[in-house]
């Protein structure tokens, strides 16, 4: 059977292929609200896993993500969403335990070969993370979709949220961006089989040591940064948290070749595109501020890193770099400067 890739048979590659948040949360926000007083992070503040309570000192994380194929190796898909998955209980600062698979996928027209490649790459990350798959369900779909629903474990009296940063919290951000950048770029004829490397190895890798190092700090609050763009994220986080933030564009990592990429508007993706006319709804934009960083600050990324609001004394503990501040203001509000 004729090798196919994967990306092709995408509408929307990876987190890119979320619902707009613009759409998507007033819909979500008209649910009716849990009324177990064990559900103490439900859908309602938009948080990253739900977590149910057991006892005093210990609670379940549970979260659920799967999309559409964001490269062309299979493996490398696999890996890339079961990382994106595990993602969501390390930003509430648990330990995931075990995982279901969620496979979409046209077996008749690829082949079990490809199916079997994309699961061992999701088995590989998950048993990095000491995660341990036990099952999941299938069904057939022409477009292909992989991901994991994750249970893990956390302390309630020290698990990470969306709703605790202070006025004066640093920001750090502890994955560069730009993936979506280089996959859109890369579909399209315009990246490097170098740069579509580098984005795989920094979507795959965990953000299990970033985690760590939030609690050991006493983060006060934390979320990971994927389809909704760092600014769509930050926004959850700040409005949540009772505060604004500012974000010092310049100091945004993001990976090489990306600010010449962004100069490409094929480069720039549909979920990038809604991200950034949702962000000008709650940011204020420097006037001489260029815009690829608009563009960098709204990527709909897809596994990446955790973004955190830290006292700035204990900022340095973190792996990653300090990209704003959490400032008073009206909930919610950024200012990028």
């Amino acid at each position: 059977m004729a090798a196919v890739a994967l990306s092709t048979l995408s509408h929307g590659a990876g987190c890119g292929c979320k619902l707009g948040a613009a759409e998507l949360l007033p819909i979500v926000a008209g649910l009716p609200a849990p009324e177990d007083e064990r559900v103490i992070v439900g859908s309602a503040s938009a948080d990253d896993a739900c977590v149910f309570q057991l006892r005093d000192d210990l609670a379940l994380v549970q979260t659920v993500d799967f999309f559409t194929a964001i490269v062309d190796d299979p493996f490398d898909f696999g890996r890339i969403a079961a990382a994106n998955a595990i993602s969501d209980v390390y930003a509430m600062g648990g330990t995931p335990l075990t995982a279901l698979n969620i496979v979409a996928f046209p077996l008749e027209s690829l082949g079990a070969d490809v199916l079997r490649s994309i699961l061992q790459g999701g088995v590989a990350v998950a048993a990095e993370a000491g995660c341990t798959i036990v099952g999941g369900h299938s069904i057939d779909d022409p477009e292909p979709k992989y991901g994991l629903a994750v249970t893990g474990t956390v302390d309630p009296r020290r698990m990470l949220t969306n709703a605790g940063a202070r006025e004066g919290d640093a920001l750090v951000l502890t994955k560069p961006l730009g993936v979506g950048v280089i996959t859109t770029a890369h579909k399209r004829g315009l990246a490097s089989t170098e740069q579509l490397a580098r984005a795989v190895e920094v979507m795959v890798a965990l953000n299990a040591e970033a985690a760590r190092a939030a609690t050991e700090a006493r983060a006060h609050a934390a979320t990971d940064v994927t389809g909704f763009g760092l600014l769509g994220h930050l926004h959850s986080l700040a409005l949540q948290s009772g505060a604004a933030a500012e974000v010092d564009a310049q100091s945004i990592p993001c990976l090489q070749g990306v600010a010449d990429l962004l100069e490409h508007r094929e480069a720039i993706s549909g979920g990038t595109r809604r991200n950034l006319a949702y962000a000008e709804s709650f940011t204020t934009f420097a006037p001489e501020l260029e815009p690829w960083r608009r563009w960098l600050a709204c990527d709909a990324t897809t596994s990446g890193g955790l973004l955190i609001a830290v006292p700035p004394g204990r900022a340095e503990a973190i792996p990653g770099v300090t990209v704003g501040r959490i400032v008073r203001g009206d909930p919610g509000a950024l200012l990028v400067v």
